[in-house]
């Protein structure tokens, strides 16, 4: 049972609750959380499950066809496609420079505070933590709740507020902590919060159960990876190193069964095969719920499917050629080129219509682009060759690329597409943390902490599902006909990959190379690139360098500068800071620096 997808439509009494508590979401700095309900209805078993439904029913940012708090939905959208993977040169904007612009200065890193989408993220990830404060006061305060059921509703509930946390802390960096305590939320922005969010995590795992009674919760295993990640930020690769290791041996999903890698790389980004056993923590998404809107279906996504398609809309998030090039192996030992990778591109369809002929690269490749990137003459799914230019808004600004991760199969579309809005929704998932993730992270940890053997051992286990031949991509049997399926005796391309072996893991700088490299090629257009670059150090040489290389393919990204001492962090929102002043007339939210 997929909890979160099968508990959307509330009774009337929770829908008060839940628009009570959406009214918060404008003006959380101007009145206390505590204030935020009546104690009466919701101090009960009842009226709290139905505050904890609320405060995951935020986890996607949505509501009424919009981002939390008003915005566009793809404002707020919990994979950070905007804020993570085109902040990060995984992607370009795509569409055309007209549509969206204010993507565009996010892209270069000149944009200001005065950027409304800062204001929508950050308005959407309070509102969760507001529905959470309320499900913690008030599960403390009832009385009809076992106290053995009321430290998993807290778990659960210090969960989901250490990971809205997150997400502002890596956005943001300095941000108020504002919990169920909290008697004015004119909180000053002056505190680091890290410590808070390790203790939410240390909770959740401390009071969380390993299995969950619907997949959708979160469970033991899931808030101790999250206090992995917490720590790797950080710095703190001891700590890291140490629950990654029992995460690893011993992690089951909410499920119950224990952590392993899917055999086939592709299975992760199909609805039909998800919440599985490389799922750690997922936000669950559900096509054609009975609303008649998306919210419910990554509306987040909506732009992100090619332009001119059948999917109707957008043209948005095109994979980067940069991305492409990264694919590239060594025909001989399978491995990738961690410096010169951009040498000899992979050849596109760049300004080649989609009437005149084209041959695709004929060179070696890691198999998980063609699960990561949609290209011309390569099978999308089950939707024929992807035909290049006519599916593409404007290749001289976005690329010649598509995205795949999140696009539907054509055979399964009926149950999971939802084609109630002007662009699809989709029941794929989104990941927030799976196994590939928690494996990588680990090896960064043991890597840092000069286990060299064990950390090559963790990124080889991520290379060996990906060399799996049943998940590569096959030619079609009949290309006039995709839906007839895959000729098993060809595949799409040609597939070399292979294992690292201690040469290129003889040195930790060494090791910490290749994992950064293949945290690209396995999480590529997963919201993790551009706050990976920031914890590691090498945002501005990275980010510089991808500007001066993609601005000479694509017009979107010229001129674009990371700012050493100013880029790590987006500004904080004006509008927040305005709403922020005191009695004395004076803001308590400081701005980020060089904003």
């Amino acid at each position: 049972m997929k909890f979160i997808k099968q508990t959307w439509r509330f009774p009337a009494a929770v829908l008060i609750l839940t628009a009570l508590l959406s009214s918060c979401a404008d003006s959380f700095l101007e009145q206390p959380t505590t204030g935020a309900l009546p104690e009466e209805p919701v101090a009960t078993q009842t009226g709290v499950n139905a505050l904890l439904i609320g405060a995951y029913a935020a986890l996607d940012g949505q509501a009424n066809g919009s981002a939390l708090g008003g915005g566009g939905a793809w404002e707020a959208s919990p994979d950070n496609w905007i804020y993570g993977t085109i902040a990060g040169g995984i992607a370009s904007k795509g569409s055309f420079g007209g549509d969206q612009p204010a993507i565009d200065p996010i892209a270069k890193f000149s944009s200001d505070a005065s950027n409304g989408f800062f204001n929508t993220k950050w308005k959407a990830t309070y509102e969760g933590i507001n529905r959470c404060n309320n499900t913690i006061l008030y599960c403390v305060q009832a009385e009809d709740i076992p106290e053995a059921q009321k430290a998993v509703i807290l778990g659960e509930a210090r969960f989901l507020r250490g990971h809205y946390y997150f997400e502002l802390k890596k956005m943001y960096n300095m941000v108020p902590w504002i919990d169920e305590t909290t008697e004015d939320p004119k909180t000053p922005n002056d505190k680091d919060i890290w410590p808070m969010i390790e203790a939410d995590f240390q909770f959740a795992y401390e009071n969380l159960p390993a299995v969950q009674s619907e997949f959708g919760r979160a469970n033991k295993w899931a808030a101790a990876s999250y206090l992995g990640k917490t720590y790797l930020f950080q710095h703190k690769f001891t700590e890291a190193k140490d629950i990654f290791t029992i995460v690893v041996n011993q992690g089951v999903n909410a499920g119950g069964v224990k952590y392993d890698l899917l055999p086939r790389f592709r299975d992760n980004f199909d609805a039909a095969t998800e919440n599985n056993s490389e799922t750690v923590f997922d936000i669950q998404m559900v096509a054609n719920d009975g609303t008649g809107t998306i919210a419910n279906s990554n509306q987040g996504g909506m732009l992100n499917f090619p332009y001119n398609s059948p999917f109707r809309c957008c043209g948005f998030y095109q994979p980067t050629q940069e991305l492409v090039n990264s694919y590239k192996t060594d025909p001989v030992t399978g491995l990738p080129d961690l410096d010169n990778y951009n040498t000899d591109p992979v050849k596109s369809d760049m300004g080649i219509s989609s009437n005149e002929p084209f041959t695709p690269y004929a060179g070696s490749l890691d198999p998980r682009l063609d699960w990561t990137v949609g290209r011309r003459g390569i099978p999308f799914h089950d939707w024929g060759l992807h035909p290049g230019a006519s599916w593409v808004r404007d290749q001289a600004y976005g690329g010649p690329y598509a995205p795949k991760k999140t696009i539907y199969w054509q055979a399964t579309q009926d149950k999971f597409a939802d084609q109630s809005s002007w662009a699809p929704g989709t029941a794929i998932n989104v990941h927030v943390i799976r196994f590939a993730d928690v494996l990588l992270m680990a090896a960064e940890a043991e890597a840092q902490a000069g286990s060299l053997p064990i950390a090559m051992e963790y990124v080889n286990r991520v290379r060996r599902r990906a060399a799996n031949p049943d998940g590569f991509l096959h030619k079609y049997r009949d290309a006039s006909n995709p839906m007839d399926g895959f000729d098993e005796t060809t595949t799409a391309a040609e597939y070399v990959i292979s294992e690292y072996t201690a040469t290129q893991f003889g040195s930790t700088q060494q090791a910490l190379d290749a994992i950064y490299f293949e945290r690209k090629l396995e999480l590529a257009m997963e919201g993790h690139r551009f706050f990976d670059l920031v914890r590691w150090g090498i945002a501005a040489q990275t980010l510089n360098a991808y500007f001066d290389y993609q601005g000479n393919i694509t017009t979107d990204v010229r001129g674009g500068q990371f700012i050493p001492g100013r880029s790590e962090y987006y500004p904080i929102p004006q509008a927040q800071i305005d709403l922020s002043v005191d009695a004395s007339g004076q803001p308590t939210l400081i701005q980020n620096p060089n904003y």
